[in-house]
Protein backbone atom coordinates (compact mmCIF):
# COMPACT_ATOMS: atom_id res chain seq x y z
CA UNK A 1 0.00 0.00 0.00
CA UNK A 2 3.22 2.28 0.92
CA UNK A 3 4.27 1.94 -2.34
CA UNK A 4 1.55 2.59 -4.00
CA UNK A 5 1.05 6.10 -2.47
CA UNK A 6 4.40 6.53 -3.05
CA UNK A 7 4.09 5.85 -6.78
CA UNK A 8 0.77 8.27 -6.80
CA UNK A 9 2.82 11.25 -5.09
CA UNK A 10 5.34 11.07 -7.77
CA UNK A 11 3.53 11.01 -10.71
CA UNK A 12 4.22 14.01 -12.76
CA UNK A 13 1.86 17.30 -13.08
CA UNK A 14 1.56 15.74 -16.60
CA UNK A 15 0.02 12.42 -15.36
CA UNK A 16 2.87 10.26 -17.56
CA UNK A 17 2.85 7.08 -15.54
CA UNK A 18 6.22 5.97 -17.14
CA UNK A 19 9.71 8.45 -16.95
CA UNK A 20 10.74 9.00 -20.38
CA UNK A 21 14.09 7.69 -20.00
CA UNK A 22 12.61 3.89 -19.57
CA UNK A 23 11.58 1.86 -22.44
CA UNK A 24 7.86 2.89 -21.95
CA UNK A 25 7.22 5.05 -25.07
CA UNK A 26 4.63 7.50 -24.56
CA UNK A 27 2.45 7.65 -27.53
CA UNK A 28 0.10 10.72 -28.39
CA UNK A 29 -1.98 11.52 -31.78
CA UNK A 30 1.18 13.11 -32.68
CA UNK A 31 3.80 9.98 -32.63
CA UNK A 32 1.07 7.34 -33.16
CA UNK A 33 0.83 6.45 -36.54
CA UNK A 34 4.53 7.19 -37.96
CA UNK A 35 5.83 4.94 -34.64
CA UNK A 36 3.14 2.24 -34.12
CA UNK A 37 0.89 2.15 -37.69
CA UNK A 38 3.53 2.76 -39.72
CA UNK A 39 6.84 1.22 -38.01
CA UNK A 40 7.89 -2.32 -38.64
CA UNK A 41 8.27 -3.32 -35.28
CA UNK A 42 5.35 -5.54 -33.22
CA UNK A 43 4.19 -2.94 -30.26
CA UNK A 44 2.26 -3.65 -27.31
CA UNK A 45 0.40 -0.38 -26.30
CA UNK A 46 -1.66 0.43 -22.90
CA UNK A 47 -4.62 2.73 -23.22
CA UNK A 48 -4.50 4.28 -19.44
CA UNK A 49 -5.89 7.24 -17.13
CA UNK A 50 -3.81 8.39 -14.99
CA UNK A 51 -6.17 8.10 -12.06
CA UNK A 52 -6.82 4.84 -12.62
CA UNK A 53 -5.88 2.30 -9.50
CA UNK A 54 -5.30 -0.46 -11.83
CA UNK A 55 -2.90 1.61 -14.27
CA UNK A 56 -1.18 2.36 -11.41
CA UNK A 57 -0.82 -0.91 -9.96
CA UNK A 58 0.18 -2.70 -13.79
CA UNK A 59 3.41 0.02 -14.08
CA UNK A 60 5.81 -1.95 -12.27
CA UNK A 61 5.07 -4.93 -14.31
CA UNK A 62 4.60 -3.06 -17.73
CA UNK A 63 8.18 -1.60 -16.87
CA UNK A 64 9.78 -5.11 -16.43
CA UNK A 65 8.04 -6.06 -19.61
CA UNK A 66 9.18 -3.60 -21.66
CA UNK A 67 12.59 -3.86 -20.48
CA UNK A 68 12.33 -7.03 -20.89
CA UNK A 69 11.64 -6.77 -25.10
CA UNK A 70 13.51 -3.80 -25.46
CA UNK A 71 15.38 -4.44 -28.70
CA UNK A 72 12.84 -7.44 -29.99
CA UNK A 73 9.08 -5.81 -29.73
CA UNK A 74 8.13 -1.89 -29.03
CA UNK A 75 6.05 -1.14 -26.18
CA UNK A 76 4.38 1.81 -25.76
CA UNK A 77 1.73 3.82 -23.31
CA UNK A 78 -1.03 6.06 -24.24
CA UNK A 79 -2.61 8.42 -21.71
CA UNK A 80 -6.31 8.35 -22.99
CA UNK A 81 -7.55 10.38 -20.98
CA UNK A 82 -5.80 13.32 -21.81
CA UNK A 83 -5.91 12.00 -25.69
CA UNK A 84 -9.21 10.83 -25.96
CA UNK A 85 -9.25 11.02 -29.53
CA UNK A 86 -7.10 7.67 -29.46
CA UNK A 87 -9.34 6.07 -27.19
CA UNK A 88 -12.19 6.49 -29.48
CA UNK A 89 -9.92 5.27 -32.25
CA UNK A 90 -9.40 1.82 -30.51
CA UNK A 91 -12.55 1.30 -28.68
CA UNK A 92 -11.19 1.73 -25.49
CA UNK A 93 -13.97 1.33 -22.90
CA UNK A 94 -11.78 0.20 -19.33
CA UNK A 95 -8.90 0.86 -17.94
CA UNK A 96 -5.74 -0.16 -18.63
CA UNK A 97 -6.91 -1.81 -21.70
CA UNK A 98 -3.62 -3.40 -23.74
CA UNK A 99 -3.73 -3.69 -27.24
CA UNK A 100 -0.93 -5.52 -29.12
CA UNK A 101 0.05 -3.99 -33.00
CA UNK A 102 1.61 -7.38 -34.58
CA UNK A 103 1.16 -8.33 -38.82
CA UNK A 104 -2.06 -6.21 -39.95
CA UNK A 105 -1.55 -3.04 -38.02
CA UNK A 106 -5.16 -2.30 -38.70
CA UNK A 107 -6.69 -4.81 -36.19
CA UNK A 108 -4.80 -5.17 -33.09
CA UNK A 109 -5.52 -8.20 -31.10
CA UNK A 110 -6.87 -7.46 -27.45
CA UNK A 111 -4.48 -8.78 -24.67
CA UNK A 112 -6.65 -10.65 -22.18
CA UNK A 113 -4.07 -12.48 -20.16
CA UNK A 114 -3.07 -11.48 -16.56
CA UNK A 115 -1.29 -8.19 -16.13
CA UNK A 116 2.15 -9.72 -14.93
CA UNK A 117 5.20 -8.83 -16.90
CA UNK A 118 5.35 -12.88 -17.95
CA UNK A 119 2.62 -13.01 -19.75
CA UNK A 120 2.91 -9.93 -21.13
CA UNK A 121 6.02 -10.76 -22.40
CA UNK A 122 4.78 -14.41 -23.82
CA UNK A 123 1.97 -12.69 -26.02
CA UNK A 124 4.01 -10.23 -27.11
CA UNK A 125 6.87 -12.87 -28.39
CA UNK A 126 3.61 -14.99 -29.70
CA UNK A 127 2.93 -12.04 -31.87
CA UNK A 128 6.06 -11.90 -33.51
CA UNK A 129 5.82 -15.17 -34.57
CA UNK A 130 2.96 -14.56 -36.43
CA UNK A 131 3.79 -11.60 -38.15
CA UNK A 132 7.03 -13.78 -39.33
CA UNK A 133 5.19 -16.31 -39.90
CA UNK A 134 2.52 -14.37 -42.25
CA UNK A 135 5.89 -12.66 -44.23
CA UNK A 136 7.12 -16.28 -44.44
CA UNK A 137 3.20 -17.47 -46.01
CA UNK A 138 3.79 -14.44 -48.65
CA UNK A 139 1.62 -12.07 -46.26
CA UNK A 140 2.25 -8.14 -45.38
CA UNK A 141 5.49 -8.18 -42.98
CA UNK A 142 4.54 -4.41 -41.96
CA UNK A 143 1.68 -2.51 -41.27
CA UNK A 144 -1.27 -2.25 -44.22
CA UNK A 145 -1.55 1.93 -44.10
CA UNK A 146 -3.76 1.47 -46.88
CA UNK A 147 -6.76 -0.05 -45.73
CA UNK A 148 -9.41 -1.35 -47.96
CA UNK A 149 -10.47 0.54 -50.95
CA UNK A 150 -13.60 -1.45 -51.30
CA UNK A 151 -14.91 0.10 -48.11
CA UNK A 152 -14.97 3.69 -50.03
CA UNK A 153 -18.50 4.08 -51.23
CA UNK A 154 -18.19 5.01 -55.01
CA UNK A 155 -21.04 7.50 -55.70
CA UNK A 156 -22.61 9.36 -59.02
CA UNK A 157 -25.30 11.52 -59.51
CA UNK A 158 -27.65 8.29 -60.34
CA UNK A 159 -27.29 6.82 -56.63
CA UNK A 160 -26.33 9.82 -54.50
CA UNK A 161 -29.95 10.49 -53.35
CA UNK A 162 -30.84 6.78 -52.58
CA UNK A 163 -26.91 5.96 -50.70
CA UNK A 164 -26.55 9.02 -48.83
CA UNK A 165 -29.66 11.28 -49.11
CA UNK A 166 -32.40 8.81 -48.20
CA UNK A 167 -30.65 6.85 -45.76
CA UNK A 168 -30.14 7.06 -41.65
CA UNK A 169 -26.22 6.43 -41.84
CA UNK A 170 -24.10 9.44 -41.29
CA UNK A 171 -21.75 9.56 -44.30
CA UNK A 172 -18.43 11.55 -44.84
CA UNK A 173 -18.35 12.65 -48.78
CA UNK A 174 -15.50 13.33 -50.68
CA UNK A 175 -15.53 15.45 -53.93
CA UNK A 176 -12.37 15.00 -56.00
CA UNK A 177 -10.99 15.07 -59.28
CA UNK A 178 -8.77 12.42 -60.57
CA UNK A 179 -6.07 14.52 -62.10
CA UNK A 180 -5.95 16.40 -58.26
CA UNK A 181 -2.68 16.03 -56.80
CA UNK A 182 -3.76 16.15 -53.11
CA UNK A 183 -6.62 13.91 -53.75
CA UNK A 184 -4.05 11.26 -54.97
CA UNK A 185 -2.45 11.89 -51.41
CA UNK A 186 -5.60 11.60 -49.79
CA UNK A 187 -6.86 8.36 -51.40
CA UNK A 188 -5.07 6.31 -49.03
CA UNK A 189 -5.94 7.80 -45.71
CA UNK A 190 -9.37 8.19 -46.91
CA UNK A 191 -9.45 3.89 -47.53
CA UNK A 192 -7.57 3.57 -44.65
CA UNK A 193 -10.71 5.76 -42.43
CA UNK A 194 -13.55 4.00 -44.58
CA UNK A 195 -12.28 0.63 -42.98
CA UNK A 196 -11.80 2.09 -39.32
CA UNK A 197 -15.07 3.33 -39.34
CA UNK A 198 -16.63 0.80 -40.95
CA UNK A 199 -20.53 0.14 -39.32
CA UNK A 200 -20.22 3.73 -37.60
CA UNK A 201 -19.60 6.28 -40.50
CA UNK A 202 -20.19 6.01 -44.54
CA UNK A 203 -17.21 7.26 -46.38
CA UNK A 204 -17.92 7.84 -50.10
CA UNK A 205 -15.90 9.61 -53.31
CA UNK A 206 -17.69 11.07 -55.97
CA UNK A 207 -15.97 12.12 -59.19
CA UNK A 208 -16.90 16.19 -59.23
CA UNK A 209 -15.51 15.99 -63.10
CA UNK A 210 -17.84 13.46 -64.36
CA UNK A 211 -20.91 13.95 -61.98
CA UNK A 212 -21.22 17.70 -61.85
CA UNK A 213 -25.19 17.58 -61.19
CA UNK A 214 -23.91 16.76 -56.91
CA UNK A 215 -21.27 19.16 -57.08
CA UNK A 216 -22.87 21.64 -58.43
CA UNK A 217 -25.38 21.83 -56.18
CA UNK A 218 -23.02 21.42 -52.93
CA UNK A 219 -21.14 24.32 -54.10
CA UNK A 220 -17.90 22.05 -54.73
CA UNK A 221 -15.19 24.40 -55.56
CA UNK A 222 -12.33 22.61 -54.84
CA UNK A 223 -11.07 19.29 -55.23
CA UNK A 224 -10.76 17.35 -52.26
CA UNK A 225 -14.02 18.78 -50.89
CA UNK A 226 -15.65 16.94 -48.07
CA UNK A 227 -18.86 16.99 -46.47
CA UNK A 228 -20.30 15.14 -43.47
CA UNK A 229 -23.75 14.48 -44.15
CA UNK A 230 -25.35 13.78 -40.39
CA UNK A 231 -28.32 11.76 -39.85
CA UNK A 232 -31.39 14.13 -39.86
CA UNK A 233 -29.49 16.99 -41.36
CA UNK A 234 -29.04 15.64 -44.91
CA UNK A 235 -30.23 18.72 -46.65
CA UNK A 236 -27.57 20.79 -44.99
CA UNK A 237 -24.26 19.61 -45.08
CA UNK A 238 -21.54 20.44 -42.90
CA UNK A 239 -17.74 21.05 -44.20
CA UNK A 240 -15.27 19.01 -42.84
CA UNK A 241 -12.26 21.34 -41.30
CA UNK A 242 -10.17 18.35 -40.05
CA UNK A 243 -6.82 16.96 -40.82
CA UNK A 244 -6.01 14.70 -44.10
CA UNK A 245 -4.52 11.68 -42.44
CA UNK A 246 -6.94 8.47 -41.25
CA UNK A 247 -6.83 9.20 -37.47
CA UNK A 248 -7.24 12.79 -38.20
CA UNK A 249 -10.34 11.76 -40.19
CA UNK A 250 -11.70 8.75 -37.84
CA UNK A 251 -11.77 11.39 -34.98
CA UNK A 252 -13.12 13.75 -36.98
CA UNK A 253 -15.95 11.60 -37.64
CA UNK A 254 -16.51 10.44 -34.21
CA UNK A 255 -16.77 13.31 -32.38
CA UNK A 256 -19.38 14.19 -34.80
CA UNK A 257 -20.80 10.72 -34.51
CA UNK A 258 -21.31 11.63 -31.11
CA UNK A 259 -22.51 14.62 -31.43
CA UNK A 260 -25.47 13.61 -33.63
CA UNK A 261 -26.43 10.38 -32.60
CA UNK A 262 -30.30 10.06 -31.36
CA UNK A 263 -31.14 8.37 -27.29
CA UNK A 264 -31.82 4.88 -28.40
CA UNK A 265 -34.98 3.66 -28.08
CA UNK A 266 -35.59 1.08 -24.55
CA UNK A 267 -37.20 -1.66 -26.73
CA UNK A 268 -39.04 -4.59 -25.16
CA UNK A 269 -37.81 -8.00 -26.01
CA UNK A 270 -40.49 -9.91 -27.84
CA UNK A 271 -38.19 -12.13 -29.68
CA UNK A 272 -34.76 -13.63 -30.66
CA UNK A 273 -34.62 -10.89 -33.49
CA UNK A 274 -35.29 -8.35 -31.54
CA UNK A 275 -33.07 -9.14 -28.92
CA UNK A 276 -29.58 -9.98 -30.97
CA UNK A 277 -30.62 -6.60 -32.71
CA UNK A 278 -30.67 -4.66 -29.50
CA UNK A 279 -27.45 -6.39 -28.39
CA UNK A 280 -25.48 -8.36 -30.24
CA UNK A 281 -23.15 -5.83 -32.21
CA UNK A 282 -23.42 -3.42 -29.46
CA UNK A 283 -20.32 -3.08 -26.95
CA UNK A 284 -22.93 -3.41 -24.36
CA UNK A 285 -26.47 -4.01 -23.56
CA UNK A 286 -28.23 -2.90 -20.52
CA UNK A 287 -30.74 -5.40 -19.63
CA UNK A 288 -33.88 -4.28 -17.52
CA UNK A 289 -36.50 -6.64 -15.71
CA UNK A 290 -39.59 -4.95 -15.08
CA UNK A 291 -42.39 -5.99 -12.70
CA UNK A 292 -45.43 -7.83 -13.73
CA UNK A 293 -47.89 -6.24 -15.18
CA UNK A 294 -50.17 -6.86 -12.44
CA UNK A 295 -47.60 -5.51 -9.84
CA UNK A 296 -46.79 -2.52 -11.61
CA UNK A 297 -49.48 -0.92 -14.03
CA UNK A 298 -49.05 0.59 -16.47
CA UNK A 299 -48.38 4.36 -14.99
CA UNK A 300 -46.34 2.08 -12.66
CA UNK A 301 -44.26 0.85 -15.91
CA UNK A 302 -44.34 3.42 -17.93
CA UNK A 303 -42.15 5.48 -15.33
CA UNK A 304 -39.48 2.92 -15.22
CA UNK A 305 -39.62 3.21 -19.16
CA UNK A 306 -38.94 7.09 -18.85
CA UNK A 307 -36.69 6.66 -16.30
CA UNK A 308 -34.54 4.37 -18.40
CA UNK A 309 -35.24 6.52 -21.03
CA UNK A 310 -34.04 9.30 -19.67
CA UNK A 311 -30.70 6.94 -18.72
CA UNK A 312 -29.96 6.01 -22.09
CA UNK A 313 -29.98 9.84 -23.58
CA UNK A 314 -27.13 10.49 -21.00
CA UNK A 315 -25.30 7.36 -21.84
CA UNK A 316 -25.79 7.64 -25.56
CA UNK A 317 -22.40 8.18 -26.63
CA UNK A 318 -21.57 4.75 -25.30
CA UNK A 319 -23.61 3.41 -27.91
CA UNK A 320 -25.31 0.70 -26.04
CA UNK A 321 -28.55 -1.43 -26.58
CA UNK A 322 -30.67 -0.75 -24.26
CA UNK A 323 -33.81 -3.63 -23.64
CA UNK A 324 -35.83 -4.67 -21.20
CA UNK A 325 -38.52 -7.42 -20.44
CA UNK A 326 -41.88 -8.26 -17.99
CA UNK A 327 -40.58 -10.24 -15.27
CA UNK A 328 -41.55 -14.28 -15.68
CA UNK A 329 -41.63 -13.99 -19.60
CA UNK A 330 -38.34 -14.68 -20.53
CA UNK A 331 -36.94 -16.72 -17.14
CA UNK A 332 -33.78 -18.37 -19.24
CA UNK A 333 -32.18 -14.65 -19.69
CA UNK A 334 -32.88 -14.43 -16.27
CA UNK A 335 -31.17 -17.44 -15.26
CA UNK A 336 -28.49 -16.60 -17.28
CA UNK A 337 -27.66 -13.15 -15.99
CA UNK A 338 -28.65 -14.13 -12.40
CA UNK A 339 -31.54 -11.80 -12.46
CA UNK A 340 -34.68 -11.75 -10.11
CA UNK A 341 -32.89 -13.09 -6.78
CA UNK A 342 -33.15 -9.24 -5.50
CA UNK A 343 -36.89 -8.91 -6.38
CA UNK A 344 -38.09 -6.27 -9.64
CA UNK A 345 -37.30 -4.30 -10.95
CA UNK A 346 -33.75 -5.42 -11.71
CA UNK A 347 -30.73 -4.99 -14.16
CA UNK A 348 -27.77 -6.42 -15.63
CA UNK A 349 -25.42 -5.21 -18.35
CA UNK A 350 -24.08 -7.83 -20.78
CA UNK A 351 -21.01 -8.15 -22.99
CA UNK A 352 -22.58 -10.53 -25.66
CA UNK A 353 -19.39 -10.71 -27.57
CA UNK A 354 -16.83 -11.75 -24.49
CA UNK A 355 -19.69 -13.41 -22.99
CA UNK A 356 -19.74 -11.84 -19.52
CA UNK A 357 -22.30 -9.66 -17.27
CA UNK A 358 -22.55 -6.97 -14.28
CA UNK A 359 -25.33 -7.02 -12.26
CA UNK A 360 -26.88 -3.88 -10.75
CA UNK A 361 -26.49 -4.35 -6.99
CA UNK A 362 -27.77 -0.70 -5.89
CA UNK A 363 -30.97 0.81 -5.80
CA UNK A 364 -33.07 0.76 -9.06
CA UNK A 365 -32.97 4.56 -9.85
CA UNK A 366 -31.65 7.50 -11.51
CA UNK A 367 -28.43 7.55 -9.48
CA UNK A 368 -28.02 4.25 -8.55
CA UNK A 369 -28.14 3.23 -12.03
CA UNK A 370 -25.90 6.29 -13.12
CA UNK A 371 -23.41 5.05 -10.97
CA UNK A 372 -23.47 2.02 -11.89
CA UNK A 373 -23.37 2.40 -15.41
CA UNK A 374 -20.39 4.99 -14.53
CA UNK A 375 -18.51 2.40 -13.19
CA UNK A 376 -18.91 -0.12 -16.24
CA UNK A 377 -17.57 2.59 -18.56
CA UNK A 378 -14.54 3.14 -17.00
CA UNK A 379 -14.16 -0.65 -16.29
CA UNK A 380 -14.58 -0.64 -12.58
CA UNK A 381 -17.61 -3.29 -12.26
CA UNK A 382 -17.10 -6.80 -11.36
CA UNK A 383 -18.28 -9.22 -14.11
CA UNK A 384 -19.04 -12.91 -14.36
CA UNK A 385 -19.74 -15.24 -17.40
CA UNK A 386 -22.74 -15.69 -19.12
CA UNK A 387 -23.80 -19.13 -17.81
CA UNK A 388 -23.39 -21.65 -20.75
CA UNK A 389 -20.98 -19.43 -22.30
CA UNK A 390 -24.16 -18.27 -25.29
CA UNK A 391 -26.93 -15.98 -24.87
CA UNK A 392 -29.34 -17.79 -23.76
CA UNK A 393 -32.95 -19.27 -25.39
CA UNK A 394 -35.46 -15.95 -25.97
CA UNK A 395 -39.68 -16.89 -25.65
CA UNK A 396 -41.27 -15.47 -28.28
CA UNK A 397 -43.87 -13.33 -26.65
CA UNK A 398 -47.19 -10.43 -27.61
CA UNK A 399 -46.17 -6.63 -27.60
CA UNK A 400 -47.21 -4.89 -24.83
CA UNK A 401 -49.60 -3.08 -25.62
CA UNK A 402 -49.36 -0.12 -23.25
CA UNK A 403 -52.75 -0.83 -21.33
CA UNK A 404 -52.90 -1.82 -17.42
CA UNK A 405 -53.23 -5.55 -16.61
CA UNK A 406 -56.56 -7.54 -15.59
CA UNK A 407 -56.78 -10.60 -13.28
CA UNK A 408 -58.51 -13.30 -15.59
CA UNK A 409 -62.32 -13.67 -14.84
CA UNK A 410 -63.18 -16.86 -12.58
CA UNK A 411 -65.68 -19.43 -13.82
CA UNK A 412 -68.79 -19.56 -12.30
CA UNK A 413 -69.40 -23.34 -11.55
CA UNK A 414 -73.23 -24.15 -11.74
CA UNK A 415 -74.14 -26.64 -8.62
CA UNK A 416 -77.87 -26.77 -8.91
CA UNK A 417 -76.94 -30.60 -10.91
CA UNK A 418 -74.79 -31.87 -8.00
CA UNK A 419 -76.40 -34.51 -6.18
CA UNK A 420 -75.10 -35.39 -3.25
CA UNK A 421 -75.19 -39.05 -1.94
CA UNK A 422 -75.90 -39.21 2.40
CA UNK A 423 -72.69 -40.05 2.86
CA UNK A 424 -71.00 -36.65 1.46
CA UNK A 425 -73.54 -34.90 3.73
CA UNK A 426 -72.07 -33.21 6.52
Amino acid sequence: MLKLILLVILVPNCFALYPSSGNVVELTPDNFDKLVLRGDEVWVVEFFAPWCGHCQQLVPEYTKAANALKGVVKVGAANVDEHKELGGKYDVRGFPTIKIFGANKNKPEDYNGARTAKDIVEAALKAVKGKVKASLNGGSSGSNDSGDDSDVIELTDNNFDKLVLQSDDMWLVEFFAPWCGHCKNLAPHWAKAATELKGKVKLGALDATVHQSKAAKYGVQGYPTIKLFASGAKDSPTDYDGGRTASNIVSWALDKLSENIPAPEIKQIIDENSFEKACQEKPLCVVSVLPHILDCQSECRNNYIKLLTGLGEKFKKKMWGWVWSEAGSQLDLENALDIGGFGYPAMAVINAKKMKYSILRGSFSKDGISEFLRDLSYGKGNTAPVKGQELPKINRIELWDGKDGVLPEEEDIDLSDVVLDDKDEL
